[in-house]
């Protein structure tokens, strides 16, 4: 059984800085691809940007220069380093594993960008 816990939302102006940790329990975190995925209320599902289990990393349009995915094998856990976010960046944020034909979430991060 495999469950993700995010961290390291909050409030934060526009301009600055979050990061974001997903820890993963289980065995397979080092074989997965990981990834983080938002969704704001009243729409859809935006994947922000995957990274694979051999380190390729992938990025929504919008985040691209602002926002960088990283993981740590030895630690289980997946970041997301945001910079420069934005009153668009508010919203919701999940952590994805994926391994073995399975998805599993998280149960999210707030993030609010706002002054």
């Amino acid at each position: 059984q495999v469950h993700l816990v995010e961290s390291g939302g909050g409030l934060v102006q526009p301009g600055g800085s979050l990061r974001l940790s997903c820890a993963a329990s289980g065995s397979i975190f080092n074989i997965a691809n990981m990834g983080w995925y938002r969704q704001a209320a009243g729409k859809q599902r935006e994947l922000v940007a995957t990274i694979s289990s051999g380190g390729t990393t992938n990025y929504a349009d919008s985040v691209k220069g602002r926002f960088t995915i990283s993981r740590d094998n030895a630690k289980n856990t997946l970041y997301l380093q945001m910079n420069s976010l934005k009153p668009e960046d508010t919203t919701v944020y999940y952590c994805t594993l994926t391994a073995r034909g399975m998805t599993y979430w998280g149960k999210g991060t707030l993030v609010t960008v706002s002054s």
